[in-house]
C-alpha cells in the first residue's frame, strides 16, 4: 500500500495518479483502435471525453447527496481530489447515458464503438486494480495462505493482486483476438464476459463486499447478471452485420 508521494510541498496522491494513467493510456489504444475500424478518431475521443467528465461529476454529486450534511457547510469539498469521496455506480450509469447520447447524435454506430472502446476499457481494469493496491482498497478477506499480504491490521488475500492478473490475461487476449470474431460489438461482448467472469471469482475473496439482504455478494450477482446479457447479445449479434441486428 503506498497512497501518497511526496514531492517537496507537494503531497502527490498515487492511487489517483494510476487511475490517470489509466485513462490517457486507454484513450491511446481506444483511438488505435478507432482508426483500425475506420471510425471518426475525434468523434471517438469526445464520446470517451464527456462520458468521463459526466461520469465524473455523477458520482461526485451522487456520493455528495449521500453525505449532504458534510457537503453543505463546505460546498468546496466537491472539488476534491480523493478518489474515495465518489459513488463509482451513479457514475457509470450517467457516464454511459452522456456518451451513449453522444454517440446518438453524431450517429455513430453503437457496435462498432464498442469495439473501439475495448481495449482501452481492458487497460484502465488493469490500472484500476493497481490503484486498488496503492490505496489498500477493495482488501481481501482474513487467511492464512502462504501468499497473504498484511494489510489493515491482519494478514488477507491479495484480492488487488487478483484483479491484477485477471485484468491482465483479459487485456492480452483483447489485444491478441485469439477470440475471433464474426460480427460488429462481439469483441466488446467477449471481453465483458471475461471481466464478469473474473468478478465473480475475485469477490468470493473480498473481504469489504457490499452484501445484499440474502447474503450474496453484489458485486457477484451483478456480474452473473452481466454474464446472461452478454450470452443474449452472443446469440443476437453473432454472424450479423449492425444494420441487420435489432441491438445497434
Amino acid at each position: 500500500m503506498f497512497p501518497y508521494l511526496r514531492l517537496g510541498p507537494f503531497l502527490l496522491q498515487m492511487p489517483l495518479l494510476a487511475l490517470v494513467v489509466g485513462v490517457w493510456m486507454g484513450l491511446t489504444f481506444v483511438e488505435r483502435e478507432a482508426v483500425r475500424l475506420k471510425l471518426n478518431k475525434e468523434k471517438i475521443s469526445s464520446l470517451v471525453f464527456y462520458g468521463l467528465v459526466g461520469g465524473i461529476v455523477s458520482a461526485r454529486l451522487a456520493y455528495a447527496a449521500q453525505y449532504a450534511s458534510v457537503y453543505l457547510p463546505n460546498p468546496f469539498s466537491l472539488f476534491s481530489l480523493n478518489t474515495n469521496t465518489l459513488l463509482p455506480e451513479a457514475g457509470l450509469v450517467f457516464g454511459i447515458l452522456i456518451a451513449g447520447i453522444y454517440a446518438y447524435r453524431q450517429k455513430l454506430p453503437l457496435r462498432k464503438v464498442l469495439d473501439a472502446l475495448t481495449p482501452g476499457l481492458a487497460f484502465f481494469m488493469i490500472m484500476t486494480g493497481v490503484s486498488h493496491l496503492l490505496s489498500g482498497n477493495a482488501y481481501g478477506t482474513p487467511t492464512r495462505v502462504p501468499w497473504a499480504v498484511y494489510l489493515w491490521s491482519d494478514y488477507r488475500q491479495p484480492t488487488q493482486l487478483y484483479e491484477i492478473f485477471f485484468a491482465l490475461v483479459v487485456f492480452m487476449i483483447v489485444l491478441s483476438r485469439m477470440i475471433p470474431t464474426n460480427a460488429p460489438g462481439l469483441r466488446f461482448v467477449q471481453f465483458l464476459s471475461l471481466s464478469a467472469i473474473a468478478r465473480v471469482f475475485i469477490e468470493a475473496f473480498r473481504g469489504d463486499s457490499a452484501i445484499l439482504f440474502d447474503g450474496y455478494r453484489t458485486a457477484q450477482v451483478v456480474g452473473l447478471g452481466i454474464l446472461v446479457v452478454c450470452l443474449a447479445l452472443l446469440r443476437n449479434w453473432e454472424g450479423k452485420d449492425e444494420h441487420e441486428s435489432k441491438i445497434g
